[in-house]
């Protein structure tokens, strides 16, 4: 069964006709026709009804097509893999919560855009619950996390940072007399949240349940700037990490409790799946990311 073969019957079912896979392809009808013919007389069973002017993938035809696919994946990796690294060329699906996307990954993005030019990066925020799940399922390549050290049987996770948290509040809070801030100490505070899901936030809340607090949840954000904008505002506290605060903190904008945020550390990690194989382009940017991480402090 030769590979070419493969790709034309993933242009006729791409295109539904065998006229217009010949005019994708710059191939004679017949030769469309007569690659086809050959894999159906090899696997010994016609891939296509024909009926009318219309054309059906039959149930061999259905059950081929996922093993075409594959096969036309892996000839695009391995062109992509004997290219030589200056003309590394390609995609990026990555994910990542918005505090790692602002905060984390902005300079390994540049310098990596600034190496390999012609690499799309494609970008997508989102909870670290739904990123795994997108990694898991093959639609993202790499999920960046931050979330207590994790585990998981289909992917590989590298822990790459231990993040600081902190709670922030206006530099003129009542809070900010207290030498430790305790969890009794938040009843009847506003707090700022972000969005249901957040592990960091399901870490926080857990923390104050354990000592009979129970903040309100009529405050959610899915943005850590209108978290910051609305504490500097006055409208309450907010608990989040350091590397999101770290300029307010310097210039005065924002000021930190004394809070003790052990039992509520995540760190930052990287993830995807064991079983995808690690292209050209994946593996340069773990390596990227490996470099950076080496100058963050936890």
């Amino acid at each position: 069964m030769e590979s070419r073969h493969l790709f034309t019957f993933l242009v006729v079912v791409e295109t539904g006709s065998f006229t217009r896979a010949a005019q994708k392809l710059d191939y004679a009808q017949s030769s469309i026709t007569a690659q086809i013919q050959t894999l159906e007389t090899e696997i010994g069973q016609p891939l296509f009804d024909r009926i009318s002017k219309k054309i059906i993938l039959t149930d061999a035809g259905r059950r081929l097509l996922p093993f075409a696919q594959e096969i036309s994946r892996m000839h695009s990796l391995a062109q992509e893999a004997l290219r030589s690294e200056s003309e590394l060329t390609g995609s990026l699906r990555i994910g990542a919560p918005e505090s790692l996307a602002a905060f984390r990954l902005p300079g390994i993005i540049k310098e990596f855009r600034v190496k390999y030019p012609k690499v799309q990066i494609l970008l997508k925020p989102g909870a670290c619950w739904e990123l795994t799940d997108l990694v898991r399922s093959g639609e993202l390549d790499l999920a960046f996390l931050l979330q207590p050290e994790t585990e998981d049987k289909d992917l590989n996770i590298e822990t790459l940072v231990h993040e600081q948290m902190t709670l922030i509040a206006p530099p003129d809070h009542p809070l900010m007399s207290l030498s430790e801030v305790e969890p009794v100490h938040l009843k009847g505070v506003t707090i700022l949240h972000t969005e249901t899901g957040c592990s960091y936030r399901t870490l926080f809340e857990h923390h104050l349940n354990r000592h009979g607090v129970f903040p309100d949840p009529t405050l959610e954000f899915w943005s850590i700037e209108a978290i910051k904008q609305c504490v500097m505002a006055g409208l309450g506290i907010a608990f989040i990490p350091m590397i999101t605060v770290n300029n307010e903190l310097a210039e005065g904008k924002l000021a930190r409790l004394n809070w003790n945020d052990e039992s509520q550390r995540v760190a930052t990690q990287i993830a995807y799946h064991h079983k995808k194989w690690k292209s050209p382009v994946l593996t340069e940017f773990l390596k990227s990311v490996q470099q950076h991480a080496e100058n963050w402090s936890s």
